[in-house]
């Protein structure tokens, strides 16, 4: 492990762990101190490195992992982590490796949660934790008001599993204008928790508000929350970035620098044509590392010496090439792609998608170095 930043030589993602320590804890700050806090690490938490982040924030005393499905859980499990596990869209065809890997499901239907106790039954489990999410109103995952007869039949015939927790998933905790949306998600929940957990004469934890609840709705902190993207650094919201630190970099270099006379094309498709005498630099990465084609054509930049290169042309799979006209550099010039200063979500914005898109994308063979700035 890096113990600190260092200039580049190739394509990295630089993951800084101070940053994630210290945005754990600016977000537990905001909660109760008995409030539980379940950090999200799916999609190689948020593009980074899932196993190592996993294991900084259960050293840092984090109560629960989510993941969006089974693998991502065995994974954690063969790096050694011992807290629960939530899957978040758990999947018949993984139930082997949910049991196998210790992970708790999240059962979101009537099919669903059917299909579990069977499973459970016929391998002889008694209380197998499993987690109930309720759709309160964002309509992709959830049980509805009206299931509460059928769910209650199911769960109360069986004892092969016993509900840890009762959650939802709030659709626009960010938006000031959507608060009475919000509130009426809020009140949903917790008229079909209290309804259930009255049925099952016992107390499942209950937890609906993501990063941006935790910061604007402090009544929905119910017994635990949940944050992903806040943990990498990002708050959706203006006022928070000061507080929360990306904890990811994306670095590379210049491999070659060319000189195009006007009229001369550069790229796929003739792609950039210049108007005039124009420097540029090809960098060795593209849209196989993350990097997609909605880049290009005056949408993005990358940083050289701290002054701004334009994406120029089509982004091809492996490389990307930007305007260096004004900025003094040679090849092999380290190149901040994304970082602390020229952020993820600046580039994302830059071609009118968001953060997650951009970090989530960052592929498996860009190498990740860990570090402590």
């Amino acid at each position: 492990m890096s113990q600190s930043s260092s200039k580049a030589t190739e394509t990295i993602l630089e993951i800084d762990l101070n940053a994630l320590d210290a945005n754990f804890r600016f977000l537990k700050s905001k909660i109760p101190s008995a409030t539980k806090f379940m950090a999200v690490v799916k999609a190689f938490a948020y593009g980074s490195d899932s196993q190592m982040v996993a294991k900084e924030l259960e050293s840092l005393g984090v109560d629960y992992f989510a993941v969006a499905y089974a693998y991502e859980g065995k994974l954690l499990r063969e790096a050694g982590v011992s807290v629960p596990i939530l899957v978040l869209h758990s999947l018949e065809a993984n139930f082997e490796t949910i049991l196998e890997s210790c992970l708790e499901p999240n059962l979101y239907s009537v099919k669903i949660l059917k299909d579990f106790i069977a499973f459970a039954e016929k391998h002889q489990q008694k209380n197998y934790p499993i987690h109930l999410k309720f759709n309160s109103g964002l309509n992709r995952l959830g049980f509805s008001e009206k299931e509460m007869e059928d769910l209650v039949s199911l769960l109360k015939k069986t004892r092969s599993v016993r509900v840890a927790s009762l959650f939802s998933h709030l659709a626009a905790t960010e938006d000031p204008s959507e608060k009475d949306f919000t509130l009426k998600q809020i009140e949903r929940f917790e008229n079909w928790a209290a309804s259930l957990s009255e049925t099952l004469g016992y107390q499942p934890l209950k937890h609906t508000v993501n990063t941006s609840g935790i910061l604007n709705y402090p009544q929905a902190h119910f017994d635990m929350v949940r944050s992903g993207i806040g943990l990498y650094g990002f708050g959706n919201e203006a006022k928070y970035h000061s507080a929360l630190k990306p904890i990811a970099a994306l670095k590379t270099i210049i491999s070659q620098i060319h000189e195009l006379q006007k009229g001369e094309s550069l790229g796929y498709n003739r792609g950039f044509v210049a108007e005039k005498f124009t420097r540029t630099a090809t960098l060795p990465l593209g849209h196989a590392d993350g990097i997609g084609r909605i880049y290009g054509h005056g949408k993005g930049w990358v940083t050289i010496h701290g002054k701004k290169a334009p994406i120029l042309g089509i982004v091809c799979m492996d490389m990307i090439m930007v305007d260096v006209t004004e900025i003094p550099c040679e090849e092999g010039d380290e190149v901040i792609v994304f970082g602390e200063t020229h952020t993820a979500e600046d580039l994302a914005s830059s071609a009118k998608t968001i953060s997650y898109e951009l970090i989530t994308s960052i592929s498996q063979r860009v190498k990740r170095v860990i570090c402590r700035k």
